[in-house]
């Protein structure tokens, strides 16, 4: 066994249910300490009480506790996670259903950008990194100095932006974790017919956007195969767009959800109102939280009774919660108990992880921030090489690379130059007057959750 202390950050997300009952399984991490911080300390507890039950149903030995402070929190941790979604301590049950997130896509939306999940790129996607950010950076700094050595694993959106600005500014070991890869393996081991961990696959791109560049199974380029397949299969709804590009490509899209990979094109924003979307995006922007039609959420501070009533239903959520069954292979969610196991013992293991490219993909940017193969070992993860980025794809690639460059500059200096120029680049621009005023609004609407632009 290698006990190790374990620090959640936003540790009252709902997201450390599953992080939660993934790790109190690993026997060989046993003994170790979790401790759950949030600014919200009454879900932090709630969320630590949930922990000590699942323990007790797994039998074993955990110390879990949740933390006043951030500095207790995080002294002498070994890994740290994350999972915060900059709405502040809003009482919503995700960064979806919070006014901020409302007021970046209604704004946006009045401006005639109709975005569906709004957390990767896009006016909506570079609020969240603004208001993201300068949290992260207050951690890391803490982590500097409490827990140098610690290994910082990254949940929230937007992935690469934050990994970005953590990888500029600061010193620390991280690693961005999603499970988007793991979808497209599930997706085209389905289409063939075989199970995901049979594959072989190459793939390129940024968190959310990827293509595959190499699928073998036993040693055979399945490809064209793949691709066969594809074009004699009808896509379900919701993927329509993604399998259409993968056509035109030549190159399958890994994301097969065409929710995240919109934010990628021009496309959305050539349509004024949300029920225009093409495809099935309308539906898919409801479902994510996100109505055109109603009007604007406003800010208000919580009442008595409706904070009860929310921690009423998050404790039915927890109450719900069971053990995982064992991960077993990277193919499930993030693998992050997985994945903190195999580091903490020091053992090899492929794994997917964001991080800065560094020659991996030796036709982009070093700096640029990738999703790629990794193995483990007591240090860490290290990337594996990928290969040269196909020449379409790369021309995708560099301008977002650019964007999340501006976007995390602007969000640690406070310079609104940078944040316009941003909005500029990005694939959803409108003309310079109207991002002038959009971007005007969008500050106001979240002015306190963003002091360094408002000196």
């Amino acid at each position: 066994m290698v006990a190790k202390k374990m620090v959640f950050l936003g540790g009252g997300s709902l997201y450390f249910t599953r992080a939660i009952s993934d790790i109190v399984i690993e026997k060989e991490l046993d003994g170790s300490e979790i401790v759950i911080y949030d600014i919200d300390k009454e879900k932090a507890g709630l969320m630590a009480n949930l922990g000590k039950r699942l323990m007790r149903e797994a039998k074993t030995s955990f110390k879990i506790r949740s933390a006043g402070t951030l500095e207790d929190a995080v002294d002498g941790a070994d890994f740290a996670i994350s999972s915060i979604g900059g709405s502040g301590a809003e009482i919503t049950r995700n960064v979806y259903s919070s006014y901020y997130h409302g007021a970046d896509m209604s704004i946006s939306a009045k401006y005639g950008i109709q975005q569906v999940v709004g957390d990767t790129c896009g006016p909506a996607g570079m609020m969240m990194g603004l208001r993201t950010i300068p949290v992260y950076l207050k951690i890391c700094k803490e982590l500097e100095k409490r827990c140098p050595n610690v290994i910082f694993f990254n949940h929230s959106n937007p992935m690469a932006v934050i990994c970005r600005a953590m990888n500029k500014y600061t010193n620390i070991n991280f690693y961005g974790i999603c499970h988007g890869v793991q979808e497209g393996f599930g997706d085209i081991a389905g289409i063939l017919g075989v199970s995901p961990e049979e594959l072989q696959c190459t793939w390129i791109g940024t968190n959310h956007y990827y293509w595959f560049t190499r699928i073998l199974h036993n040693g055979k380029d399945m490809y064209p195969e793949l691709m066969k397949r594809m074009a004699k299969t009808s896509p379900d709804k919701n993927s329509a767009m993604t399998a259409k590009l993968s056509q035109i490509y030549g190159y399958k899209i890994v994301y097969p959800v065409d929710d995240h990979v919109i934010e990628f094109y021009p496309f959305s924003s050539q349509y004024q109102r949300q029920d225009d979307l093409p495809y099935n995006l309308a539906a898919n922007a409801k479902h994510h939280g996100f109505d055109a039609n109603k009007l604007m959420k406003k800010k208000e501070e919580p009442s008595k009774k409706l904070r009860g009533e929310f921690l009423a239903k998050y404790q039915e959520i927890l109450n719900k919660t069971t053990l995982s069954k064992k991960e077993g292979n990277s193919f499930s969610g993030e693998g992050l108990a997985s994945l903190i196991n195999a580091i903490a013992a020091g053992k090899r293991q492929t794994c997917i992880i964001n991080i800065p490219n560094n020659g991996l993909i030796p036709n982009l940017p070093k700096t640029a921030l990738v999703e790629v193969e990794g193995v483990t070992d007591f240090k860490g993860a290290r990337g594996i090489y990928s290969g040269e980025c196909p020449l379409h794809l790369k021309g995708i690639l560099e301008k977002r690379f650019v964007w999340q460059e501006f976007v995390a500059d602007a969000a640690v200096k406070g310079d609104r130059n940078l944040a316009l120029q941003a909005l500029l680049l990005d694939e959803m621009a409108i003309i310079p007057e109207k991002a002038e005023l959009m971007l005007e609004e969008l500050l106001n609407a979240s002015k306190d959750l963003l002091p360094q632009f408002f000196k």
